[in-house]
Protein backbone atom coordinates (compact mmCIF):
# COMPACT_ATOMS: atom_id res chain seq x y z
CA UNK A 1 0.00 0.00 0.00
CA UNK A 2 1.37 3.17 -0.68
CA UNK A 3 0.21 6.83 -0.02
CA UNK A 4 -0.30 9.24 -2.66
CA UNK A 5 -0.35 12.77 -2.23
CA UNK A 6 -2.45 15.09 -4.82
CA UNK A 7 -1.31 18.20 -4.45
CA UNK A 8 -2.99 21.98 -5.61
CA UNK A 9 -1.81 25.29 -5.73
CA UNK A 10 -1.34 27.00 -2.71
CA UNK A 11 -0.73 30.62 -2.21
CA UNK A 12 1.28 32.33 0.82
CA UNK A 13 1.42 35.05 2.89
CA UNK A 14 3.94 37.99 3.13
CA UNK A 15 7.51 36.53 4.21
CA UNK A 16 11.03 38.12 4.49
CA UNK A 17 14.59 37.29 3.49
CA UNK A 18 16.05 34.16 1.56
CA UNK A 19 18.89 32.66 1.56
CA UNK A 20 19.67 29.71 -1.18
CA UNK A 21 21.41 27.88 -3.27
CA UNK A 22 20.13 27.13 -6.37
CA UNK A 23 20.33 24.08 -8.30
CA UNK A 24 17.84 22.74 -10.95
CA UNK A 25 18.50 18.65 -11.57
CA UNK A 26 17.87 17.18 -14.44
CA UNK A 27 16.97 14.00 -13.06
CA UNK A 28 17.31 11.26 -16.04
CA UNK A 29 20.10 13.04 -18.19
CA UNK A 30 22.05 14.20 -15.72
CA UNK A 31 22.28 17.97 -16.80
CA UNK A 32 21.70 21.09 -13.98
CA UNK A 33 20.50 24.39 -15.76
CA UNK A 34 19.41 27.60 -14.19
CA UNK A 35 15.76 27.62 -12.48
CA UNK A 36 12.78 29.43 -13.08
CA UNK A 37 10.67 31.58 -11.23
CA UNK A 38 6.82 32.55 -11.21
CA UNK A 39 5.39 35.93 -9.84
CA UNK A 40 2.73 35.17 -7.48
CA UNK A 41 0.37 37.55 -5.88
CA UNK A 42 0.79 37.71 -1.89
CA UNK A 43 -2.46 37.96 0.21
CA UNK A 44 -2.55 40.81 2.92
CA UNK A 45 -2.41 40.29 6.43
CA UNK A 46 -1.54 36.95 8.35
CA UNK A 47 -4.27 34.86 7.62
CA UNK A 48 -4.36 31.78 6.63
CA UNK A 49 -4.83 31.10 2.76
CA UNK A 50 -6.77 28.89 1.03
CA UNK A 51 -6.35 25.94 -0.83
CA UNK A 52 -8.36 23.00 -1.89
CA UNK A 53 -7.99 19.73 0.09
CA UNK A 54 -5.38 17.10 -0.49
CA UNK A 55 -6.23 13.30 -1.46
CA UNK A 56 -4.54 10.33 -0.10
CA UNK A 57 -5.08 7.21 -2.26
CA UNK A 58 -3.73 3.83 -2.55
CA UNK A 59 -1.80 2.85 -5.50
CA UNK A 60 1.56 3.48 -7.51
CA UNK A 61 2.39 6.82 -8.90
CA UNK A 62 4.15 6.52 -12.44
CA UNK A 63 7.74 8.20 -12.49
CA UNK A 64 8.35 9.73 -15.91
CA UNK A 65 11.51 11.39 -17.30
CA UNK A 66 12.19 15.32 -17.01
CA UNK A 67 13.47 17.44 -14.69
CA UNK A 68 12.33 18.59 -11.06
CA UNK A 69 13.17 22.40 -9.35
CA UNK A 70 15.08 21.52 -6.48
CA UNK A 71 17.12 23.31 -3.83
CA UNK A 72 19.12 22.81 -0.65
CA UNK A 73 18.73 25.35 1.93
CA UNK A 74 21.21 25.87 5.05
CA UNK A 75 20.00 26.90 8.65
CA UNK A 76 23.57 27.35 10.40
CA UNK A 77 22.60 26.92 14.37
CA UNK A 78 21.90 23.25 13.66
CA UNK A 79 23.89 22.77 10.19
CA UNK A 80 20.74 21.07 9.11
CA UNK A 81 20.17 20.65 5.33
CA UNK A 82 16.15 21.77 3.80
CA UNK A 83 15.10 20.29 0.77
CA UNK A 84 12.42 22.06 -1.88
CA UNK A 85 11.57 19.83 -4.77
CA UNK A 86 8.74 20.85 -7.23
CA UNK A 87 7.39 19.86 -10.43
CA UNK A 88 8.08 22.64 -12.67
CA UNK A 89 5.15 21.71 -14.60
CA UNK A 90 2.55 21.30 -12.37
CA UNK A 91 4.48 23.63 -9.52
CA UNK A 92 3.30 21.27 -7.06
CA UNK A 93 6.12 20.61 -4.06
CA UNK A 94 7.04 18.65 -0.87
CA UNK A 95 9.91 20.26 1.88
CA UNK A 96 12.24 17.77 3.61
CA UNK A 97 13.54 18.19 7.32
CA UNK A 98 11.88 22.18 7.67
CA UNK A 99 13.68 24.43 10.52
CA UNK A 100 11.78 26.73 12.51
CA UNK A 101 14.17 29.75 12.60
CA UNK A 102 14.12 29.70 8.56
CA UNK A 103 10.56 29.87 8.00
CA UNK A 104 10.36 32.86 6.52
CA UNK A 105 12.74 32.28 4.03
CA UNK A 106 11.03 28.98 2.77
CA UNK A 107 8.16 30.65 2.62
CA UNK A 108 9.09 33.28 0.55
CA UNK A 109 11.31 30.71 -1.68
CA UNK A 110 7.88 28.81 -2.49
CA UNK A 111 5.65 32.28 -2.81
CA UNK A 112 9.23 33.83 -5.51
CA UNK A 113 9.01 30.49 -7.56
CA UNK A 114 5.01 29.85 -7.77
CA UNK A 115 4.47 26.60 -5.90
CA UNK A 116 2.09 24.87 -4.43
CA UNK A 117 3.01 22.90 -1.24
CA UNK A 118 1.83 19.57 -0.42
CA UNK A 119 3.58 18.00 1.92
CA UNK A 120 6.39 19.12 4.47
CA UNK A 121 8.01 15.96 5.64
CA UNK A 122 10.52 15.55 8.56
CA UNK A 123 12.78 12.93 7.75
CA UNK A 124 12.72 11.59 11.87
CA UNK A 125 12.35 12.97 15.14
CA UNK A 126 14.66 15.90 15.50
CA UNK A 127 16.56 15.75 18.83
CA UNK A 128 18.91 19.24 17.66
CA UNK A 129 16.46 21.85 16.32
CA UNK A 130 12.54 22.35 16.48
CA UNK A 131 10.89 21.27 13.10
CA UNK A 132 8.55 24.10 11.45
CA UNK A 133 5.31 22.30 9.72
CA UNK A 134 3.56 22.85 12.78
CA UNK A 135 3.84 26.48 11.91
CA UNK A 136 3.60 26.19 8.20
CA UNK A 137 0.39 24.49 8.18
CA UNK A 138 -1.04 27.37 9.85
CA UNK A 139 0.49 29.70 7.46
CA UNK A 140 -0.79 27.33 4.49
CA UNK A 141 -4.31 25.99 4.77
CA UNK A 142 -4.31 23.08 3.71
CA UNK A 143 -1.07 21.63 3.88
CA UNK A 144 -0.39 17.99 5.09
CA UNK A 145 3.09 16.95 7.65
CA UNK A 146 4.65 13.80 7.30
CA UNK A 147 6.71 11.82 9.55
CA UNK A 148 7.27 7.57 9.98
CA UNK A 149 4.94 5.94 11.79
CA UNK A 150 7.76 4.61 14.32
CA UNK A 151 8.24 8.43 15.09
CA UNK A 152 5.87 8.16 17.86
CA UNK A 153 5.25 11.97 16.95
CA UNK A 154 1.82 13.13 15.58
CA UNK A 155 1.15 14.20 11.68
CA UNK A 156 -1.70 14.20 8.76
CA UNK A 157 0.37 10.99 7.04
CA UNK A 158 2.14 8.61 9.10
CA UNK A 159 4.92 7.08 6.33
CA UNK A 160 5.43 2.97 5.84
CA UNK A 161 7.71 1.11 3.55
CA UNK A 162 7.13 1.77 -0.04
CA UNK A 163 4.77 4.79 0.33
CA UNK A 164 4.88 6.88 -2.14
CA UNK A 165 5.29 10.73 -1.92
CA UNK A 166 4.14 12.19 -5.14
CA UNK A 167 4.37 15.93 -6.31
CA UNK A 168 3.71 16.07 -10.50
CA UNK A 169 4.80 13.34 -12.44
CA UNK A 170 7.40 12.88 -9.70
CA UNK A 171 7.65 11.18 -6.19
CA UNK A 172 9.62 9.63 -3.77
CA UNK A 173 9.58 6.68 -2.10
CA UNK A 174 9.82 5.80 1.47
CA UNK A 175 12.24 3.40 2.84
CA UNK A 176 12.50 2.44 6.66
CA UNK A 177 16.05 3.60 7.98
CA UNK A 178 16.17 2.98 11.46
CA UNK A 179 19.00 3.14 14.00
CA UNK A 180 19.70 6.49 14.53
CA UNK A 181 16.03 6.84 15.86
CA UNK A 182 12.93 4.37 15.46
CA UNK A 183 11.46 6.80 13.11
CA UNK A 184 14.07 7.22 10.49
CA UNK A 185 13.31 7.06 7.11
CA UNK A 186 15.29 7.75 3.84
CA UNK A 187 13.61 9.27 0.81
CA UNK A 188 14.92 8.19 -2.39
CA UNK A 189 13.72 9.43 -5.58
CA UNK A 190 11.88 7.01 -7.93
CA UNK A 191 14.19 7.21 -10.66
CA UNK A 192 16.44 6.38 -7.66
CA UNK A 193 18.91 9.62 -8.67
CA UNK A 194 18.83 11.37 -5.50
CA UNK A 195 18.37 10.04 -2.01
CA UNK A 196 17.43 11.99 1.30
CA UNK A 197 19.23 10.22 4.30
CA UNK A 198 18.24 12.64 7.09
CA UNK A 199 20.41 11.11 9.82
CA UNK A 200 20.79 7.37 9.05
CA UNK A 201 23.79 8.52 6.43
CA UNK A 202 25.94 11.61 6.81
CA UNK A 203 28.92 12.70 4.49
CA UNK A 204 31.76 10.35 5.76
CA UNK A 205 29.81 9.69 8.88
CA UNK A 206 26.33 8.72 10.11
CA UNK A 207 24.08 9.52 12.81
CA UNK A 208 24.73 9.30 16.32
CA UNK A 209 22.68 6.14 18.61
CA UNK A 210 23.19 6.54 21.82
CA UNK A 211 19.83 8.36 22.60
CA UNK A 212 16.42 8.16 21.47
CA UNK A 213 15.97 4.53 20.59
CA UNK A 214 19.49 4.61 18.97
CA UNK A 215 21.05 1.15 18.00
CA UNK A 216 24.07 1.17 16.12
CA UNK A 217 23.54 -2.53 14.77
CA UNK A 218 20.27 -1.40 12.99
CA UNK A 219 21.75 1.32 11.55
CA UNK A 220 24.77 -0.73 10.14
CA UNK A 221 22.23 -2.58 8.66
CA UNK A 222 19.56 -0.35 7.63
CA UNK A 223 22.56 1.81 5.53
CA UNK A 224 23.44 -1.59 4.24
CA UNK A 225 20.39 -2.85 3.21
CA UNK A 226 18.66 0.26 2.10
CA UNK A 227 20.71 2.84 1.49
CA UNK A 228 23.97 0.96 -0.36
CA UNK A 229 22.01 -1.04 -2.36
CA UNK A 230 21.21 1.83 -4.45
CA UNK A 231 23.17 2.65 -7.32
CA UNK A 232 26.65 4.01 -6.87
CA UNK A 233 25.61 7.46 -8.76
CA UNK A 234 22.97 7.70 -6.34
CA UNK A 235 23.14 11.55 -5.10
CA UNK A 236 23.11 11.59 -1.38
CA UNK A 237 21.81 14.27 0.71
CA UNK A 238 21.72 13.96 4.39
CA UNK A 239 20.12 16.25 6.70
CA UNK A 240 23.34 17.70 8.29
CA UNK A 241 27.08 18.40 7.71
CA UNK A 242 29.11 19.92 10.08
CA UNK A 243 32.04 20.72 7.76
CA UNK A 244 30.61 22.60 4.63
CA UNK A 245 29.84 19.24 2.52
CA UNK A 246 26.97 19.32 0.69
CA UNK A 247 26.48 16.16 -1.62
CA UNK A 248 28.26 13.01 -1.80
CA UNK A 249 27.53 9.29 -3.27
CA UNK A 250 26.78 6.13 -2.77
CA UNK A 251 29.17 4.84 -4.46
CA UNK A 252 31.66 7.45 -2.40
CA UNK A 253 29.96 6.35 0.73
CA UNK A 254 30.43 2.62 0.45
CA UNK A 255 34.26 2.94 -0.41
CA UNK A 256 35.20 6.27 1.87
CA UNK A 257 32.84 5.99 4.90
CA UNK A 258 35.30 5.94 8.14
CA UNK A 259 32.46 4.21 9.87
CA UNK A 260 30.27 2.17 7.65
CA UNK A 261 33.00 0.61 5.90
CA UNK A 262 34.12 -1.43 8.99
CA UNK A 263 32.47 -4.37 9.94
CA UNK A 264 29.93 -4.27 12.07
CA UNK A 265 31.65 -5.32 15.47
CA UNK A 266 33.89 -2.50 14.21
CA UNK A 267 31.22 -0.07 13.34
CA UNK A 268 29.73 -0.83 17.04
CA UNK A 269 32.94 -0.17 19.24
CA UNK A 270 33.12 3.00 16.79
CA UNK A 271 30.25 3.94 17.93
CA UNK A 272 29.66 3.32 21.71
CA UNK A 273 33.27 5.39 21.82
CA UNK A 274 32.15 8.16 20.64
CA UNK A 275 31.32 9.97 23.70
CA UNK A 276 29.35 12.82 22.50
CA UNK A 277 27.68 15.71 24.22
CA UNK A 278 23.69 16.31 24.95
CA UNK A 279 21.92 18.18 21.90
CA UNK A 280 21.86 21.45 23.77
CA UNK A 281 18.52 21.65 22.66
CA UNK A 282 16.89 17.65 22.95
CA UNK A 283 14.70 18.80 25.74
CA UNK A 284 12.71 21.11 24.11
CA UNK A 285 13.00 19.99 20.63
CA UNK A 286 12.00 16.40 21.06
CA UNK A 287 8.72 17.45 23.13
CA UNK A 288 8.01 19.99 20.57
CA UNK A 289 8.91 17.63 16.99
CA UNK A 290 6.65 15.16 19.16
CA UNK A 291 3.68 17.49 18.05
CA UNK A 292 4.66 19.41 14.54
CA UNK A 293 6.92 21.44 16.33
CA UNK A 294 4.46 23.51 18.41
CA UNK A 295 4.70 22.71 22.18
CA UNK A 296 5.89 25.24 24.05
CA UNK A 297 6.70 27.69 20.86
Amino acid sequence: MCSVVVGSRVRVGPVHTVVASTLRLRTEAGRWSGSAARSRRLFPGNEPLRAAGRAFCSGAAPQHGGGILFRQLFEAESSTYTYLLADPETREAVLIDPVLETIDRDLKLIEELGLSLTLAVNTHCHADHITSTGQLKKRLAGLKSAISKFSGASADVHLSEGDKITFGKHHLSVRETPGHTDGCVTLVMGDRSMAFTGDTLLIRGCGRTDFQQGSSRRLYQSVHRKIFTLPDQCLIYPAHDYRGQTVSTVGEERRFNPRLTKSLEEFEEIMSNLNLPKPSKIDVAVPANLVCGLHEV
